[in-house]
């Protein structure tokens, strides 16, 4: 499957009528076993390849460039449509959000989102007006791909301490829409009375995460609520650095090993890797 059709078949699964669940991989290994147990895509999380590398999660401690390589290497490992977890773009200025998005689709990518706020919490929301601009010069550059790329806009007006986050999401993933966004993702609430809510005044396929904490809804859920996709963020990344601290733990702590019992023996990996490398 070449990257067009790819990303047709990324692009179909926002205009079923039916949920998704798209998890989130950190490196080319977690994106392949995601793949291979039966999900339609995969997203790339920008917060598991800060904590892979050693760094925080924010644009400051990993760049674009490295960031892009590792979404490559992610994209080139499995056969799905991949969308990239790109922060706010690598550059506030609409002209180099428009670059990203032109490389990310050089790196094999399908899709992608885009953040309204910069990685800093204390910083606010970029403005509406610059925040569709910015999208504007996403759509732009991806519609210059030849691809039916599937862009996704994220506002974080509920991390942002805004006065009224719900009005602020809505109004801003509507003008985003108009701006040519695909999809619209709104991180932060966990309730189905919000939720359902957002999905009533939102123009658009709504993108919402789970795995944060907060809440115990399943997918088919927030399919009832009308939810589109949804995606886990960073959550798996940071499950698996909890059980390496665990297992650490016990090991200095203790002095032994039972957190040995819940690995997969090599050659059952060994043959998984080198039976999807063969594909």
């Amino acid at each position: 499957m070449n990257q067009f059709e790819r990303a047709s078949r990324f692009k179909a699964l926002h205009t079923s009528d039916a949920v998704f669940l798209m998890p989130n991989a950190w490196d080319a290994g977690s994106a392949m076993m995601l793949a291979a147990l039966g999900f339609p895509a995969v997203a790339t999380t920008s917060a598991g390849i800060c904590y892979s590398l050693g760094y925080p999660d924010n644009e400051a401690a990993v760049g674009r460039e490295v960031m892009l390589d590792c979404v490559g290497s992610i994209a080139a490992a499995v056969h799905l449509p991949v969308s990239a977890d790109l922060q706010a773009g690598y550059g506030s200025g609409p002209d180099e959000v428009g670059a990203t998005i032109q490389r990310a689709i050089l790196a094999g990518v399908v899709g992608a989102n885009i953040e309204d706020s910069r990685g800093d919490p204390e910083q606010s929301l970029f403005s509406m007006e610059h925040a569709s601009a910015r999208v504007q010069a996403a759509r732009k550059a991806a519609d210059i791909a030849g691809i039916p790329f599937v862009l996704t806009a994220r506002t974080d007006a509920y991390l942002r301490g805004v006065s009224d986050p719900f009005r602020e999401a809505v109004s801003r993933c509507n003008a985003y829409r108009e701006a040519g966004a695909d999809c619209l993702f709104v991180p932060g609430p966990a309730d189905p009375k919000t939720i359902a809510a957002l999905v009533r005044e939102i123009d658009g396929p709504l993108t919402v995460v789970m795995g944060l904490g907060g809440s115990v809804m399943s997918v088919a859920q927030l399919g009832t609520l009308g939810v589109r996709r949804v995606t886990i963020g960073g959550s798996l990344a940071r499950a698996a650095m909890g059980f390496i601290r665990r297992a650490a733990t016990e090991m200095i702590q203790s002095g032994t090993f039972s957190y040995a019992t819940q690995q997969i023996p090599d050659g059952e990996l060994s043959r998984f890797f080198a039976g999807q490398r063969e594909r």
